[in-house]
């Protein structure tokens, strides 16, 4: 019955390979945290990350999240978005058999693109959406040169 798990841990040819993807995905996703049942405690906020020109725009849905509990910092070049989502009160007269709404601490780390203006990042909340703009340094955007015309 072992042999039909194909998750299992083994220690054959494929299992550096193994490894290096369980490595991708922690690193990726956040550690593979899980309760007793199997069900994972971690979360992650989902994030758009959208480019123009002159900025760049990163967009974490974060629903029941208070803006006020969210800290956003950067450092080395890597935007961070930290908090905790807190259940707003205790139902103690319901026996819940499964509860799938997350309460607790969240991370997510957004690598910024090289010249990103560090020292101008704004960021606003509406309707459980954080939008964060990070402006682009003015030596990295392009610079449009004139052509002048010769006289034949």
């Amino acid at each position: 019955m072992k042999a039909l798990i194909p998750w299992r841990r083994t220690t054959g040819v494929l299992e550096p390979y193994r490894l290096q993807m369980e490595d991708l995905f922690e690193r990726f996703f956040g550690p593979a945290e899980t309760e007793g049942n199997g069900l994972t405690k971690v979360w992650a906020p989902r994030v758009d990350v959208a480019e123009t020109e002159k900025e760049v725009f990163v967009k974490a849905e974060l629903p029941g999240v208070d803006p006020k509990e969210v800290e956003l910092t950067v450092q080395n070049g890597v935007l961070t978005i930290r908090g905790e989502k807190k259940e707003a009160k205790e139902d103690t007269k319901k026996d819940y058999h499964r509860v799938e709404r997350f309460f607790g601490q969240f991370y997510r780390e957004v690598p910024l693109p090289a010249g990103a203006d560090s020292d101008k990042i704004t960021a606003t909340s509406t309707q459980g959406v954080i939008t964060i703009a990070i402006p682009k340094k003015p030596e990295i955007l392009p610079k449009k040169i004139a052509i002048k015309a010769l006289a034949t």
